[in-house]
């Protein structure tokens, strides 16, 4: 994992994930965890993006 997608992953986790991932279910379920609450999406985006 690269040093600008741990940033990302604690800054955006929603643009961190569709950087790796794309257009799919994996930024779907980041943006609705990171708007319910922001510790919740930053997770998903670290175990998405390992």
């Amino acid at each position: 994992m690269s040093l600008l997608t741990i940033i990302l992953n604690i800054l955006l986790p929603p643009l961190a994930v569709f950087m790796n991932h794309g257009i799919g279910s994996a930024l779907l379920i980041s943006i609705l965890l990171t708007l319910l609450a922001w510790l919740p999406g930053v997770i998903h985006a670290f175990i998405v993006n390992q």
